[in-house]
C-alpha cells in the first residue's frame, strides 16, 4: 500500500483486517473498538494521511473527504435507520487519538452520554463536522485566490 506506515494501527487494519464494513481502493470502514454511540464507525483512507491538517484546497483532497462522508452516511443509514441524529466529523490535532486521518460516523444517542464531550468543537481544536471541513477544503474556482 502506497504511503503505509508500519507502526500505524489504521494502516494495518486497512491492509489486513477481515472485519471491514466497507472496502474500496480509496477507503475502508470498520467499527470503533471503543464506541461512543449507538453505532460508531470509522472511515479511513487506505493511503496514510496523518491528520486533517495534511489536507488542502485540492480537488483530490476534497474528493477523498466527500467519499469518506458518503461511505459513512451509507453505512449508518443501512445499519441504524431508526436513529434520529447522526454526526460525522474529525478530531483535530492535538486532540486526535491516532495519527491517521479518520472520519467518526456516529448514530446517536451517545453511550454513555458523557462521551459527547469528545465531540465538541473548540474552534481550531477539537471536533470539526465533516460538512464544515469540506467547506474549508473546497477547491477555489480557477483564477481565484484565497482571501
Amino acid at each position: 500500500m502506497a504511503g503505509a506506515t508500519a507502526s500505524c494501527v489504521f494502516c494495518a487494519i486497512a491492509t489486513k483486517s477481515t472485519s471491514l464494513l466497507h472496502s474500496d481502493d480509496k477507503v475502508v470502514a470498520f467499527q470503533d473498538i471503543n464506541p461512543s454511540a449507538f453505532r460508531h464507525y470509522l472511515v479511513v483512507p487506505v493511503a496514510h494521511i496523518p491528520t486533517v491538517k495534511d489536507l488542502q484546497r485540492k480537488t483530490d483532497d476534497y474528493s477523498l473527504v466527500s467519499h469518506m462522508l458518503e461511505v459513512g452516511k451509507t453505512l449508518l443509514h443501512r445499519d441504524a435507520p431508526q436513529s434520529q441524529q447522526y454526526r460525522f466529523g474529525f478530531h483535530q490535532p492535538p486532540l486526535n487519538s491516532v495519527n491517521h486521518l479518520h472520519l467518526h460516523c456516529l448514530a446517536l444517542p451517545y453511550s454513555p452520554r458523557w462521551r459527547s464531550i469528545k465531540y465538541l468543537s473548540f474552534g481550531p481544536l477539537g471536533f470539526i463536522e465533516a460538512e464544515k471541513f469540506l467547506e474549508k477544503i473546497k477547491p477555489l474556482p480557477t483564477g481565484q485566490s484565497k482571501v
